[in-house]
């Protein structure tokens, strides 16, 4: 080959190879023009987040005050340590180290594991909070061995007076995998947010949650803090204003002690709702912060469903309760109140004999001794000339069976039978026996505590009142339901003199000077005659008591109504309307009265959970059972709270008016009760109660 091919093959080569590299030169070029310039400012962004570290700031949660702006929902200023799942590496090693720093106990080491296994890997799961400052420090200089532990400083969901506003306000807790899914909120899984689970926290979720903030920091690669860049600091939720009065709520709640049962009070002015107090309840700090696996047997194990809000939830037969009720709809309908009836213990009605509680009989009786001294066989004679659809119609009319306009997730509103329900519900005609069973508020009758201190009012006011529990100082006032003055008056005097006078609750009398109060007791039966007395013996055996009442009598302001599951009859709930009717004159004489009670009961309710949970953790410690996810607890709260189902076959009998205990001597149980396991003890196993000898009222 010569020299001059060579080099034309050389020069070739070479062009090729400088032209290819050359393309190169000018893609590169172009590309970093392309990154330079339009890509500025998406590579610019990313510099910076890796420069700066941006985190939400979770926002404080609005306030929830009573009528007087005190808090029964706040926030407080707290330490906090919170577990990222899919930043841990390992998490036994990790508790281990943190349980040693902060103290934990073996069976919330527990309760933590039994969160991570079933948390997603977004969902923060709290270890502790309201740390003080060594132990939030301990864990802070700690953290390059502890990958995925979160320390913080913020604000926590506090209610200063516990169970006492566990069923009205309800709790807080962490978003939940389905919460995320549903709002896609990156502040849900924000370490240390939380959303409402129940009822005035979970309605009112958008109101209270407020906006969240941000920090800016610069950081080195690894974490580092270098300097803040500034911070936007939250705006709060918007805080909400009930018609509660926190310290009748308190009290009311405290008042029912060992009892499982309700207090409603409402104003007769307004229809503002006082209180609302559910017993035995749970306490929505421990909610907040977590329930563990000690507090979940806690609950689980109490017959007496602390889980229920028995004021919204809880159905019963409303017992003689009713009677004022069912005289002011003869008195509408044309009755003469001074029509009366011979007592003699009972009424033969068609082939079955309805009987009297008094069975020795009242005698001669119109129609305010069949108010106050609960006489049936007055009710059955005349129910029977009156008709059930007049009786009914006023039962409605006054808020029974009735679902009012409240803030809370649901209630159950219960039954006020009448012929075209029964021709509805069992295709079978209504017959005499359906209404005299009415007349006395058992048979298909059903009501809630609710329904029965809203019946209450509109009786003591003469007013269409309804329920409130948003304060509005400038709503309209009620206008009348239109009732003769003259029938609430014989009405009002006849239910005075069930306390003030011949009656049967002479021991509900108010101990306020020129203050008297109007009532009426009722007793409703649980099981048949057969079974038990409704006195002593099984406590879930046992009658339930109701009371309902209004002062002052003569210029009603407040009504109240009291119900008392498995009491023993009305025994047991006139007491507790008394001594919370009293707060409401005399704070102090109330409260001398209840801090007698607690000392025989174990202290207040915050003292008698505590000591019970200590008894609980001796006994099981981490071999309770494994705590309840929050998907869990919500389905265990609405089994509780599903209504009592009405009977599946028409009822044929007469339904036999359980006698009125008498009254329990102050600070102990209604008569057969069996009381609560003491203070520092584990429970045992409950033993029959030796069956009490009942008086009639």
């Amino acid at each position: 080959m010569s020299s001059a091919r060579l080099t034309d093959t050389f020069n070739r080569r070479t062009f090729v190879l400088g032209s290819a590299m050359g393309g190169i030169g000018v893609l590169l070029a172009m590309r970093l023009g392309y990154l330079s310039i339009a890509q500025n400012e998406k590579y610019k962004a990313a510099s910076e987040s890796n420069r700066v570290n941006l985190t939400l700031i979770p926002p404080r949660r609005g306030w929830i005050l009573d009528r007087n702006g005190a808090a029964l929902a706040s926030n407080r200023a707290d330490f906090r340590v919170d577990l990222i799942p899919d930043r841990v590496v390992d998490a036994d090693k990790t508790l281990a180290t943190l349980a040693s720093l902060l103290d934990l106990s073996p069976d919330k080491v527990g309760d933590i594991h039994d969160k991570l296994d079933k948390s997603r890997g977004f969902q923060p799961v709290e270890v502790a909070a309201n740390l003080n400052w060594d132990k939030f420090a301990a864990v802070s200089v700690r953290l390059p061995e502890l990958p995925g532990v979160v320390p913080q400083r913020g604000y926590s969901r506090f209610y200063p007076t516990g169970a006492t506003v566990g069923h009205l306000v309800g709790y807080v807790g962490p978003a939940s995998a389905e919460d995320y899914e549903r709002e896609r909120n990156p502040l849900l899984i924000t370490p240390g947010f939380k959303i409402g689970k129940d009822a005035l926290e979970k309605y009112f979720e958008t109101r209270l949650r407020g906006v969240p903030g941000a920090r800016r920091v610069e950081a080195t690669a690894s974490g580092r803090v270098v300097r803040d860049l500034g911070t936007r600091e939250d705006v709060p939720g918007k805080p909400i204003q009930l018609t509660i009065n926190g310290p009748l709520q308190d009290y009311a709640s405290r008042r029912i002690g060992l009892e499982s049962g309700s207090v409603v009070v409402i104003d007769c002015l307004t229809g503002d709702v006082l209180a609302m107090a559910s017993m035995p309840s749970f306490d929505p700090n421990s909610f907040s912060d977590g329930i563990g696996r000690i507090e979940w047997k806690m609950l689980s194990d109490d017959d007496h469903v602390p889980l229920r809000n028995k004021v919204l939830r809880g159905l019963y037969p409303p017992g003689s309760t009713v009677k004022p009720m069912v005289a002011l709809s003869f008195l509408e309908a044309g009755l003469d109140p001074n029509a009366s009836v011979n007592c003699a213990g009972g009424l033969r009605v068609g082939n079955r004999v309805f009987h009297c509680w008094n069975h020795r009989g009242h005698g001669a009786t119109n129609m305010a001794k069949g108010i106050y001294q609960s006489c049936d066989v007055y009710f059955y004679h005349f129910a029977q000339q009156m008709g059930m659809d007049v009786i009914a119609a006023m039962a409605k009319r006054l808020g029974l069976g009735q679902e009012f306009p409240l803030p809370v997730a649901g209630q159950s509103y219960g039954t006020v039978p009448d012929p075209a329900w029964k021709l509805r519900k069992y295709k079978q005609p209504w017959a005499i026996y359906d209404t005299v069973n009415a007349t006395i508020g058992q048979g298909y009758m059903l009501v809630n505590p609710l329904q029965q201190a809203v019946m209450a009012s509109r009786i003591a006011s003469g007013l269409e009142l309804m329920p409130r529990l948003l304060l509005d100082r400038h709503a309209p006032q009620p206008k009348s339901m239109g009732f003769k003055q003259e029938h609430l008056d014989y009405i009002h005097a006849a239910m005075n003199e069930v306390v003030n006078g011949r009656g049967t609750a002479g021991k509900a009398r108010l101990p306020i000077p020129n203050v008297q109060m109007a009532g009426k007791t009722g007793t409703a039966q649980v099981v048949g005659l057969n079974i038990g007395n409704g006195k002593g013996g099984l406590w879930k055996h046992r009658d339930h008591g109701h009371f309902i009442c209004f002062a002052p009598f003569d210029k009603p302001r407040y009504a109240c109504a009291v119900a008392i599951e498995h009491g023993g009859g009305s025994g047991a709930a006139y007491p507790i309307a008394r001594d919370v009717m009293t707060f409401l004159f005399d704070p102090g004489k109330a409260l001398e009265v209840l801090e007698g009670f607690e000392k025989q009961w174990g202290g207040n309710v915050q003292q008698r959970m505590a000591a019970r949970y200590d008894a609980y953790a001796a006994q099981y410690g981490a071999s309770a059972p494994k705590a309840a996810d929050d998907a869990q607890v919500a389905q265990e709260v609405a089994a509780e709270n599903k209504p009592v189902p009405e009977p599946t076959a028409a009822q044929t009998d007469a339904a036999p008016p359980p006698p009125e205990p008498t009254t329990p001597e102050p600070g102990t149980p209604a008569q057969g009760a069996s009381p609560r396991p003491a203070p520092g003890t584990a429970p045992a196993p409950a033993t029959p109660a030796t069956p009490a000898t009942s008086g009639a009222q």
